[in-house]
């Protein structure tokens, strides 16, 4: 199952389209986002962010995106972030979600490690509600690393989009590899997800 997109939506892949040829005179785009010499020399290559991934159509996800991504992320054109780490986010992504007109939407979900996990189901409702109003497509999920936290969120998503359960699994092991871990799959599979239904169900 598929998030539906508005009409205004459809026009996305166009959008993306003068993106990319935007981008195609990165000094001029540095210039007039006031980049020093440092940040013009990372974002003048096209590198996405680690753990990047398309969940969705205009939602993706990945690891926490640095200067040597923004040129990447522009070509998506973005109109939201949603950020589940609590620290403030950095003053210079901060500046560039600034210039190019993207929202952030901050969940600081704790990165805790095993057994000490307590992952809070209400703040995963409520990003999930973010990413589910196509209003703030195309949007980027990202944490850390894009492994526990992107993860979780992304599964419960899947869960809501009807995956089979071990599908689910695949998807997160996939990105989470070697740090996957137990109760994140145990959240994923407790999830309830019966009052986020309407949501998607608006979207059709």
């Amino acid at each position: 199952m598929k998030l539906e997109v508005s009409p205004r939506q459809r026009t996305q892949e166009a959008e993306q389209n003068e993106g990319l040829e935007a981008w195609k005179h990165p000094k001029q785009l540095c210039a007039s986002l006031d980049y020093g010499e440092e940040e013009e020399e990372e974002v003048t290559r096209m590198v996405p962010p680690l753990n990047f991934g398309m969940v969705d159509d205009g939602v993706f996800r990945s690891g926490f995106p640095d200067a040597a991504n923004f040129r990447f992320l522009a070509s998506l054109n973005l109109r939201s972030v949603v950020y589940l780490c609590p620290e403030p986010y950095p003053e210079q992504n901060a500046r560039f979600l600034g210039r190019s007109e993207i929202k952030l939407h901050h969940f600081g979900i704790q990165g805790r490690k095993e057994p000490f996990v307590g992952i809070p189901e209400e703040m995963i409702r409520e990003a999930l509600k973010v990413i589910l109003d196509v209003r703030n497509h195309p949007v980027l999920i990202h944490c850390k690393r894009g492994k526990h936290r992107t993860g979780c969120v992304v599964g419960c998503l899947r869960k809501l989009q009807k995956w089979r359960l071990s599908s689910v699994f695949d998807e997160y092991l996939h990105f989470a590899a070697a740090k996957a871990r137990k109760t994140d799959q145990r959240f994923m599979e407790l999830f309830d997800t019966s009052s986020l239904v309407h949501l998607l169900a608006s979207q059709c």
